[in-house]
This record gives structure tokens, C-alpha cells and sequence, in this order.
């Protein structure tokens, strides 16, 4: 398998997962959303903004460097985040409508992604304005890899909620050899 196709396949996990996911966070109510549960960003409906905003942000500072790409263009119909814990829609609906449109929007990045651009450096700033210059397909691994981790913490405050979330596995879409 390719890097490429590697990374094909964690864009296909986001989006099933984060399809999963929003399916049980719609089984409950929008107090026990927004409960504050003590998670580092306080309640389900707060780690869900917080993942949203950091998948905005980082394809924006691709979109900086790779302006070509055309799936990236519908990144200008999504607001632009100002803070990592910024709650950019208090209303799970919409938040969830956003999510399926940015999912769709990574999936289709990903689909032009090519091996030139995994082996190039972004250039980019930090959100405390720091210059950084690394590596594309390893600020990929980390974007997924980051949405991963706060849809665990999701998946541990629904549990807190009673909620079963269902299967998170990624091998459940790892093609079979037979």
C-alpha cells in the first residue's frame, strides 16, 4: 500500500467514523451535549467544535501553500477559526452539517493529494504565530492521528452518558487479502 492509499483510508475512517460518532451524539439531548463532563474541552458538543476547528485550520494552512488544489476551494464557505477551543456552532445540527461537508471536503483533498506534495515541506505558522516548515504527509499522519485521539475522548464521554457509540476499530475497513 502507498502513502497515498494510506492516506485514502484514514480519510475514509474519518468519515465513517465521524458519521458513527455524530449518530450517538444525536441520541442525546442538547443538555447532556453541552453538559461539562470535565474533559479537556469540557462537554461532547466542545470536543467535537474543537475537532472541527483544527481540521479547519490545518487545511486552510495547506490550502495557503497548495492553492491549486480544488477540493480546498470550499474551505472559504466554512468560517475561519480564531482559537482552538472556539465553539464555532453551538447548535449540534448545524455542527453536524458542517462536519458531513468538511469530511466530504477532506475526502476529495485527499483524492488529489500526489506523492510530490506528500515528500514537500508546508510552510506554515502556528496558532502562536511561530514559523514552521514540515514535512506534508507527516502533518497528514498527525491530522489524523489528532482527530482520532479526540473522537476517543467523544467516544469516553458518551460512555459517561450511557451511550453506546459502537464499533471505532479502523481495521473493520481494512481490506480483507482473501
Amino acid at each position: 500500500m502507498s502513502a497515498k492509499q494510506h492516506f485514502e483510508l484514514l480519510a475514509q475512517y474519518n468519515q465513517w467514523m465521524n458519521a458513527s460518532l455524530y449518530r450517538a451524539v444525536a441520541t442525546l439531548g442538547p443538555e447532556e451535549r453541552n453538559k461539562s463532563r470535565g474533559a479537556f474541552f469540557g462537554s461532547i458538543l466542545g470536543t467535537l467544535n474543537h475537532i472541527l476547528v483544527a481540521d479547519i485550520t490545518w487545511l486552510n494552512r495547506i490550502r495557503t501553500q497548495y492553492h491549486a488544489v480544488e477540493a480546498l476551494q470550499a474551505l472559504a464557505t466554512f468560517p475561519v477559526p480564531g482559537a482552538l477551543n472556539q465553539i464555532l456552532f453551538e447548535d449540534f445540527d448545524d455542527l453536524a452539517r458542517a462536519r458531513v461537508a468538511l469530511d466530504q471536503v477532506i475526502v476529495q483533498f485527499i483524492a488529489e493529494v500526489t506523492d510530490d506534495m506528500l515528500d514537500s515541506a508546508l510552510q506554515y505558522r502556528n496558532m502562536k504565530g511561530d514559523r514552521m516548515h514540515k514535512k506534508l504527509s507527516l502533518i497528514l499522519l498527525h491530522y489524523f492521528n489528532h482527530q482520532t485521539h479526540h473522537r476517543g475522548q467523544v467516544t469516553a464521554l458518551l460512555s459517561q452518558a450511557g451511550v453506546d457509540y459502537g464499533v471505532t476499530d479502523l481495521v473493520v475497513l481494512v481490506p480483507d487479502l482473501d
